[in-house]
């Protein structure tokens, strides 16, 4: 029975559909005959245009799996109009879907009507005999024709529960033929994302060059400055005052084990030697044991993968585990690595409070930034209260 009404309440969508297609072909044709009037027909063709992308779109929405969406800029003169094979595809399927639409409302009223011939042998006895009583061009006029229209009705019936399940696949093969981007549309897609994809690379290395050349000169190069002036006066002092000469230089080998302590700290914040001697599982595996919140750890991969995937996944690793032990307030976590033969798919999952979101965190912004260079994506899930979780697929080839 949920069916049954899910295929209704579908139907009963798609007939809207359709009765707004049927008006917007209209407006459409109107429209282009005022294009003879470019003041008057342009503004209207536009409009038009763009309410046809808005129908078309709610109809690629509710195809299954859905169908992305082709467009690009909306049109504004009447030369982007005409010169946009998107808006004559679109008018197409307004001509075809508005009657195909229309044909919903056909079988979804095949329910009122199939019940109606399962109590028309009640509807016979109750009521007058002067009733004209008929189902499906069928006069009752005996109790043997009323339990006859039973058997349709029961036909009827079984119509209308199959009739919407082919009525939903051959909608969403028209759909697919005539709303599904082109090839060129899809090319052209997929250079604007590698576009945005080399942008965001290049974005992203250069905040770490300038990251490095912070921390040297903040940190390491400091220390050294100072080491050297430190040395340069035990020098000065040496033949004059030894006793403070030597503590000048005692204090300058500290300075200078704390100046290759943050050096180590550097390189091992670009690549670190454990991601180099054991790959990303061992990596994996040194992150969740230096954890001060337990971490359970699910690794499924036996084998090395190229150096730049295996940094920038963990990279992403480190991240979101900072995230969940910073922000989350959380009291487990779980972090699994696993090797999907051309990708693979990186979880880290806390029981925290929840709302995390990639808008506000330079830290998820910085995620998502370094897997576009791979051609990766980022999903977060993080209702308010709680669980987190960040899952990312990193292209790795087989």
């Amino acid at each position: 029975m949920t069916r049954a009404l899910r295929d209704v309440r579908h139907m009963l969508a798609s007939t809207g559909l359709g009765l707004a297609a049927l008006g917007l072909l209209l407006l459409t044709v109107f429209a282009l005959i005022l294009c003879v009037l470019p003041p008057v027909g342009g503004p209207a063709l536009s409009n038009i245009a763009r309410l046809a992308r808005r129908l078309a779109d709610r109809q690629r929405r509710r195809v299954e799996p859905a169908i992305p969406s082709p467009y690009t800029a909306d049109p504004v003169r009447i030369r982007d109009v005409l010169l946009d094979p998107t808006f004559w595809r679109d008018t197409a399927w307004l001509l075809v879907y508005g009657p195909a639409g229309l044909a919903a409302a056909f079988v979804w009223a095949l329910w009122p009507s199939g019940l109606q011939g399962l109590v028309t042998p009640i509807l016979y006895r109750l009521l007058p005999a002067s009733a004209d009583l008929t189902f499906q061009a069928l006069p009752i006029t005996s109790p043997t024709r009323s339990y006859i229209a039973v058997g349709m009705g029961a036909v009827v019936l079984v119509a209308a529960y199959f009739l919407p399940r082919w009525y939903r696949l051959g909608e969403a093969r028209l759909s697919r033929w005539l709303l599904s981007p082109t090839a060129a549309a899809r090319l052209n897609a997929r250079v604007e994302q590698l576009v945005e994809t080399r942008t965001a690379a290049v974005d992203a290395s250069a905040a770490e060059l300038r990251r490095i050349e912070r921390d040297l000169h903040d940190g390491a190069q400091a220390r050294l400055v100072a080491l050297t002036m430190n040395l340069g006066m035990a020098e000065d002092m040496f033949d004059t005052d030894p006793a403070t000469a030597k503590a000048m230089l005692a204090d300058a080998r500290a300075g200078a084990h704390s100046a290759i302590s943050e050096l180590r700290d550097l390189v091992r914040g670009i690549h670190p030697p454990m991601l180099a001697d054991r790959g990303l599982a061992g990596a994996a595996e040194a992150l969740a044991a230096s954890s001060p919140v337990p971490v359970e750890l699910d690794v499924r991969l036996d084998r090395r993968l190229s150096a730049p995937v295996e940094s920038a996944a963990y990279f992403v690793l480190a991240e979101a585990l900072a995230n969940a032990i910073k922000h989350a307030g959380a009291a487990h976590i779980g972090m699994s690595v696993v090797d999907e033969s051309v990708h693979i798919r990186l979880r880290v999952r806390d029981d925290g409070r929840g709302g995390a979101d990639a808008r506000k965190g330079t830290g998820l912004r910085g995620i998502e930034r370094r897997l576009a260079a791979f051609d990766g994506t980022v999903t977060v899930t993080s209702p308010p209260g709680g669980p987190t979780q960040i899952e990312a697929v990193l292209p790795c080839g087989s």
